[in-house]
């Protein structure tokens, strides 16, 4: 089943840009072994720690040159991991320490990107901590490049530091001008984090596996048609379960709520979307038809057209 699992065709919507680059590269780059400082060990014990790790990535990433590089390479790992659609996401803003605009910045990483030969879209990221200003900057940005490489807006950050009912401005401005979005809620912080993600308007959640807490809002979840992207190698890396067979997952799935499978950061978190299959087949005795029902609530989830959706359906039904 783990070959089969392999070639499945795979949809992954929460897949961080800067939490994903090569350790090769990046050690090529600053020429000396940085594998270490990128990935996840026994240091981290919560989300706070856990973004530490982004540190070299993002210092990288302040050129042209390189940003083309790591997502054409990223572009590259998923291709061969048989993803059929990816929405890849970062925060534009953290790029400009070495002059680059903003646009100068998503023109770089949608043209590496491009340079392979998958379907894929980029998701901005507001940071939890920055200036509302910068972050209304950046649902502009979304606005700009809608429909052009770019499909949506996120909040991202230390959510337990910085509470997701103080963004309630954020998303009101994000909603009249059209801009989609999904929400980090219920990974550090819990069902207030999630409650104000959803009085937001918000149809799909980064995490949310925190939802399991309270059953009213469980209930919500599923009743709405709420998606869920769930990364569960990265959960156990910020303490939110204890172990694979700790994690939730199977809980929500069985309850009926519309769970995806992600990576969240495939480099900080040491891992592959194939890996992760495997392991939740491992420890929950999914099946292919339980993976494959995922990626449908990936692809029915996605920031797409319906005429898109339906394209990359078919890859799916087909399999």
């Amino acid at each position: 089943m783990d070959e089969e699992i392999k070639r499945m065709p795979k949809v992954e919507l929460h897949l961080h840009l800067d939490g994903s680059v090569r350790t090769s590269t990046a050690s090529k780059i600053l020429n000396q072994d940085v594998t270490s400082k990128m990935k996840v060990n026994s240091d981290v014990t919560d989300l706070n720690n856990y973004l530490e790790k982004f540190t070299i990535p993002v210092s990288l990433m302040q050129t042209k040159e390189n940003l083309i590089r790591i997502s054409r390479e990223l572009a590259e790992d998923l291709k061969a991991e048989n993803i059929i659609y990816a929405e890849i996401r970062f925060a534009p803003l953290k790029h400009l320490e070495q002059g680059l605009t903003p646009e100068e910045v998503i023109d770089s990483v949608l043209e590496g990107l491009k340079r392979v030969n998958i379907k894929t879209n980029l998701i901005l990221c507001a940071m939890r901590g920055d200036t509302a200003e910068n972050n209304r900057l950046v649902v502009d940005l979304v606005k700009k490049y809608l429909n052009k490489g770019v499909c949506a807006l996120d909040l991202a950050g230390a959510e337990a530091l910085f509470k997701t009912k103080d963004y309630q401005e954020l998303f009101k401005y994000a909603t009249s001008l059209s801009v989609p979005f999904t929400i980090h809620a219920g990974e550090a912080d819990g069902i207030e984090s999630i409650e104000s993600a959803l009085s937001f308007g918000a149809k799909r959640l980064g995490h949310g596996v925190r939802a399991g807490e309270n059953k009213e809002t469980l209930q919500k979840i599923i009743e709405n048609n709420i998606t869920l992207e769930v990364c569960p190698t990265s959960n156990i890396n910020t303490s939110i379960f204890s172990s694979y067979k700790e994690h939730n997952i199977r809980i929500l799935y069985d309850a009926g709520v519309k769970v995806t499978i992600n990576t969240d950061n495939r480099t900080v978190s040491n891992i592959t979307i194939t890996e992760e299959y495997i392991r939740l087949k491992n420890s929950f005795n999914f099946t292919i038809k339980d993976f494959n029902n995922m990626n449908i609530n990936a692809l029915n989830a996605a920031f797409l057209t319906e005429e898109e959706k339906e394209l990359l359906r078919k890859q799916l039904t087909l399999y």
